[in-house]
């Protein structure tokens, strides 16, 4: 009985636990619970211009915030190729894979190594060219991985409008088993004793002459590569079927193997198409690529080439097939002669670009069977060698009607090199940067050649001076509508410092002997 009573009335060693605590506070209810996702969508746009803060509030907030999410820039490929990045973010359209093609290394490295926007982390074993491209080609990505990525992002993306990648396939090709007629390179073959014996193949008239006599049937010279077999299959050719929007593709380390996967694309506008990399990695395209390329993507308005082996062949399929093809840039080296005479199959180009281009064109063939580009308005030279004055010669004849003109750091731009310009006679814009060979007299000759000028630049062109101006240059001057002069950098530093006391002897600002 005892027992019993002391049990009822809470008695003994038996503690209370809520006995003296503070009792917590009713959960609070979800206010955003009876808003559809629509309607919190288009709350979270306007709360700020960076959502990712609301994406930490819960699970639904998150998966909303990776449906606002349009651009982003991958750094680890488990990421994609494990299906959390599509799950993740299901409306991308704009997705840069350019950071994820190589493996991360077990240290991370201080050295950074950089290319345009492509930058890695390079290991100390890696200090020449030819060490550097082994340490790549050992952390790239393998193919096997690359294509289950790039299915994961088509079945996940399938509105992908933009992608930049960087492609890790090897060609199966030996470059140097290229060999085409027409061309002045020698190269060793062997005769029948075995013996090395030097071969010189010319051919001055190219493909110009042949041209001008068939008409848009151009020469189809003989290209006898050991061919790699080029297959549609992969993640890439998967990717260019999925996609039907895919508008912008940024391929790097491209093959011919990869021009007949993206060849699917149809409704590319933008392509960019970088083979060989000096000091990154060696794999280029060629003509049959760029043939494959025509016929697959007509609708190309903007092309990029740089790092190929194209001629040509490969400029006039562009041409011809492409018939939207506005902007055309090539760059650095592997042209072979004869391209610029396709140009002018490009029936709708306004806009040529060249850079750091180390020749123009060896063989351009006579000038006479160089048809102009009849559409062509702006014409760019970047860090171009113009000492292949044939070369330079034959380009200016195509684009002589162009009203646009640009001279950015060009090697060999000298006097004699620059009166080549008097057949540009319908200029409106002309800009010098980084042209220090060149002298006042030859740019007041074609500056009052050109009637049509309004828009003249001239920028570090050290060569010129202001002292030489004659007053009808600068009657000339006053009459453009923009005028941008600044060509001596010693006089402009001059006149910036005048009045300051700068750049004076010193004896006029600190007097001798100590403190009296």
């Amino acid at each position: 009985m005892l027992l019993k009573a002391v049990r009822s009335k809470g008695l003994g060693n038996k503690i209370d636990p809520n006995k003296g605590s503070i009792a917590a506070p009713p959960a609070s209810a979800d206010l955003t619970a009876s808003l559809n996702d629509e309607l919190l969508l288009r709350v979270l746009v306007h709360l700020s211009d960076d959502p990712y803060p609301c994406s930490l509030v819960c699970k639904r907030w998150m998966r909303l915030h990776g449906m606002l999410k349009l651009t982003l820039r991958l750094k680890e490929w488990s990421f994609l190729e494990s299906g959390r990045m599509t799950k993740r973010f299901c409306n991308l359209t704009d997705v840069d894979l350019s950071g994820a093609w190589l493996a991360p290394p077990s240290k991370q490295s201080s050295i950074l190594f950089t290319h345009h926007y492509i930058t890695i982390n390079l290991g100390t074993n890696a200090f020449d060219p030819d060490s550097i491209e082994r340490f790549i080609e050992d952390r790239q990505l393998a193919p096997s991985s690359l294509d289950r990525g790039l299915k994961v992002l088509a079945d996940g993306c399938p509105s992908l409008q933009r992608l930049c990648l960087i492609d890790v396939r090897r060609p199966t090709y030996n470059p140097s088993s290229f060999r085409r007629r027409g061309s002045t390179n020698t190269y060793i073959a062997k005769d029948a004793n075995g013996d090395a014996a030097e071969k010189k193949h010319q051919n001055a008239e190219l493909g110009a002459t042949k041209a001008s006599k068939d008409g848009d049937e151009g020469v189809k010279r003989s290209l006898q590569p050991a061919r790699p077999e080029l297959s549609p299959t992969g993640g890439l050719a998967y990717l260019a079927k999925k996609c039907p929007t895919l508008q912008e593709l940024v391929l790097n380390q491209c093959t011919d193997d990869s021009l007949y996967a993206i060849s699917a694309c149809q409704n590319l506008q933008i392509l960019r198409l970088v083979g060989t990399v000096s000091g990154f990695y060696h794999c280029t395209f060629t003509d049959i690529g760029l043939t494959i390329l025509a016929k697959g993507c007509s609708r190309l308005v903007k092309l990029e080439l740089s790092g190929c082996e194209a001629s040509y062949d490969g400029i006039a399929a562009i041409g011809r097939c492409c018939f939207m093809l506005e902007e055309l840039t090539l760059s650095n080296q592997g042209f072979y002669e004869g391209w610029i005479a396709a140009l002018h199959f490009c029936s709708c180009l306004k806009k040529l670009r060249l850079e750091s281009c180390k020749q123009i064109d060896p063989i351009p063939g006579p000038l006479e069977h160089l048809h102009s580009c009849q559409t062509l308005q702006r014409l760019e030279l970047v860090r171009c060698n113009l000492r292949d004055k044939a070369g330079f010669s034959a380009l200016l004849s195509v684009a002589s009607l162009v009203k646009e003109l640009h001279f950015q750091d060009c090697w060999g731009l000298d006097d004699e090199t620059f009166k080549l310009l008097e057949i540009c006679r319908r200029v409106r814009f002309l800009s010098l940067e980084g042209c220090a060979l060149l002298s006042t007299a030859v740019l007041e000759a074609l500056v009052m050649g050109l009637k049509e000028l309004h828009t003249l630049q001239v920028v570090y062109c050290n060569n010129i001076k202001d002292s030489e101006i004659s007053p009808a240059l600068a009657l000339t001057f006053s009459t453009l509508k923009e005028l941008k002069w600044r060509p001596d950098t010693k006089s402009l530093l001059a006149d910036s410092l005048s009045g300051t006391g700068v750049g004076q002897v010193g004896g006029k600002f600190f007097k001798r002997g100590g403190p009296s």
